[in-house]
């Protein structure tokens, strides 16, 4: 059975009746167009004629003949046949040149309410977005949280335990790697998903040589997301093996990867200054399934991939997120939301002392009176000096939430 991605709906829900135009985004193959689907079922539910909807997959064959925006303003005006307002879905929106002309115009002139999806940032950039200025609200959507695997489990009657979360932490939360019971099978698709993303919405139809030193890039960093990217570390790999890059081209990669929705570039901020600060980023996966076909084994200690869920499941919940920066150290996150936030240090487990030390040690500098948290997979409640200590799988499943002042 499909999953009800209550998350995402919930804050698409006010727009269902408005004309601003809602643009859903997110990585390939997250879910995007079931959630079209969704969307378009409880609008049936109530009580839109099904006539009045129009939903057109713009990566169908089906729809080979949709080139530019004179052809989508053809194919919609000729579906237009009822009275009352018409709720139009263009699933992957990017494979039409200029389509911000048509949806400009759909706006303007006809009683509608527009949904579109695409997988590339670009969506609403460049010349033509000036159009569209204004009027349209986005949501980006990720694979599937590890709620949301426990959901989905449930939903079709799989069987589920939290003892799974090591699962998740390996292969991440894309849908369809669920249709897959055996590890080779979901790192085989996992991979092709990979090389699949990177030759549709990156190189395209660059040479050869361009698509392997992008491939080369794009797997380091996602080897080493969560940490700070040093630029000079990449020339220097690539220098062990004979060969030049420039950091051009790296910033290059690195920006074609946010694009695509691989990865989320994470600023810093400075605690002690309360501002944020520009450079220096750091950068996290769109899903850890990524990470693992790129390092091949989990190192579950250096609490980059769990740094990585928390990360991701914030985003979800509609935080801005930021790397902390103390004066003499480092805060995991800070998490900011209706311009109120707190402090997250993550951790893998508080077994000794001297971890308990560092982990809750991070604070000792900041004045600030903003929540403090020490999340682990702990199951025992350490906290102390006003710190709250918060069990990783009772975040990630809903069972508590953060304090925000």
């Amino acid at each position: 059975m499909r999953l009800k991605r209550e998350t995402y709906l919930e804050q698409i829900r006010p727009y269902y009746e408005s004309d601003i135009i809602k643009v859903i985004t997110g990585v390939r193959r997250c879910g995007k167009s079931v959630l079209l689907e969704t969307i378009k079922d409880e609008l049936v539910e109530k009580g839109v004629p099904g006539d009045n909807i129009i939903y057109l997959n713009l990566e169908d064959m089906d729809y080979e003949y949709i080139v530019d925006a004179s052809d989508l303003n053809q194919e919609i005006k000729s579906r237009l046949t009822h009275k009352g307002k018409y709720y139009i879905f263009l699933d992957e929106i990017q494979h039409v040149k200029n389509f911000e002309k048509a949806l400009a115009s759909f706006r303007a002139t006809l009683d509608v309410s527009l949904f579109v999806t695409g997988s590339n940032s670009t969506l609403l950039s460049g010349e033509l977005a000036t159009l569209l200025t204004g009027r349209t609200v986005e949501f980006e959507i990720l694979p599937f949280s590890f709620y949301e695997m426990k959901q989905y489990y449930e939903i079709n009657r799989m069987e589920w335990n939290e003892e799974m979360f090591s699962d998740y932490l390996k292969w991440g939360g894309f849908p369809l790697r669920f249709d897959y019971k055996d590890e080779t099978s979901v790192h085989r698709y996992l991979s092709n998903l990979y090389k699949s993303i990177v030759n549709r919405d990156i190189t395209g139809k660059s040479r050869s040589a361009d698509k392997k030193s992008f491939m080369d890039i794009s797997l380091y960093i996602l080897a080493n997301a969560g940490k700070e990217l040093s630029i000079d570390n990449v020339i220097a790999a690539y220098r062990k093996e004979n060969r030049e890059i420039s950091r051009r081209t790296v910033y290059h990669y690195l920006e074609r990867m946010k694009k695509a929705y691989l990865i989320h570039g994470v600023g810093r901020y400075n605690i002690t200054g309360k501002s944020a600060l520009r450079n220096r980023e750091k950068q996290y996966a769109v899903d850890v399934g990524f990470r693992t076909i790129n390092t091949n084994t989990i190192h579950y200690e250096d609490t980059f991939f769990l740094e990585n869920i928390i990360y991701n499941e914030l985003i979800t919940r509609g935080y801005t997120v930021f790397a902390g920066k103390t004066y003499k150290g480092e805060i995991d996150f800070v998490a900011v939301k209706d311009g109120r936030k707190c402090f997250i240090q993550v951790a893998y487990l508080l077994a000794s002392e001297a971890t308990i030390k560092r982990e809750f040690g991070a604070y000792r500098t900041i004045t600030d009176a903003s929540p403090k948290y020490v999340m682990s997979l702990d199951k025992i409640d350490l906290s102390h000096d006003g710190i709250v200590h918060m069990n990783i799988l009772d975040f990630l499943l809903r069972r508590v939430d953060l304090m925000l002042t």
